[in-house]
């Protein structure tokens, strides 16, 4: 058993496909959420391997990440060298931030907020990024809520390619908890090269459950700080703003600053 966060080499080749409809969602956000102001400086708590933070920065904006895992950081600071990119990186925990600036924007996505595994740990972290937006910025957060007819022993398979190295990934819920709002994914990837070398990763981690009616919940408990004022879903279409009801799974939240 090994933490595939500790290979974001194979973890940045699984979401890679996702990056150019995220950052173009981005822009287009700024452009009809914050259109009468600049948006330039960006964060992204729980960069990981930093897909998006290179992609933003090629783009001409001034990132900041943040994330608890350094072998993910020292893969994404080799990154930015090799591209000629620049970036803030930083080292911890995304409850508890603590930037000296303030930023226009801020966006995480594809579940890492679910990491966060108490409603204290979702409030502290939705508040510290609160801490961090200049008014009227906006937070882009995207996460898969669970319906009420879930099954439990989902199984997600696919396959992507990079550069001669071939990765299988299986995704499956071993452990299923409605009551208790977590479940626990195994993570397996079989990561497979031009010359026939092959490695075998197994990670398993617990995720916090979200329906759609426990995430506007959450959001209300922190309204005072952030509006939650549209949400999406992972079809990335600023045209096609989503209810906000059971039928939406995979959600994008656009939340702002008062």
């Amino acid at each position: 058993m090994e933490n595939w966060y500790d290979y974001p080499q194979y973890f940045d080749m699984v979401f890679r496909d996702e990056t150019k409809a995220e950052v173009e969602f981005f822009e287009q956000a700024f452009e009809k959420y914050r259109s009468d102001q600049a948006t330039t400086k960006l964060l992204e708590p729980g960069c990981g391997s930093g897909r998006l933070v290179a992609a933003m920065a090629a783009r001409g904006y001034e990132l900041s990440g943040l994330d608890l895992s350094q072998p993910m950081l020292d893969y994404l600071r080799k990154r930015l060298l090799r591209r000629k990119l620049d970036a803030k990186l930083v080292l911890g925990d995304m409850t508890k931030m603590d930037f000296p600036e303030r930023f226009h924007a801020a966006f995480c996505t594809f579940n890492t907020f679910r990491h966060l595994l108490s409603e204290a740990e979702a409030i502290s972290h939705l508040r510290s990024v609160a801490a961090h937006l200049e008014p009227g910025g906006i937070y882009i957060l995207g996460f898969h809520c669970i319906p009420m007819d879930a099954d439990p022993e989902s199984t997600e398979r696919w396959v992507a390619t990079h550069g001669g190295t071939k990765v299988h990934v299986t995704l499956k819920v071993i452990d299923f908890q409605r009551r208790k709002r977590q479940e626990t994914l195994r993570a397996s990837i079989k990561a497979q090269t031009n010359a026939g070398k092959v490695h075998r990763i197994r990670s398993e981690f617990p995720l916090r459950l979200y329906t759609i009616a426990q995430a506007k919940s959450l959001f209300r408990k922190v309204d005072d700080e952030l509006e939650l004022v549209e949400a999406y879903d992972f079809d990335y279409d600023i045209e096609a703003p989503r209810t906000m009801d059971d039928d939406l799974v995979d959600a994008v939240f656009i939340l702002q600053r008062r």
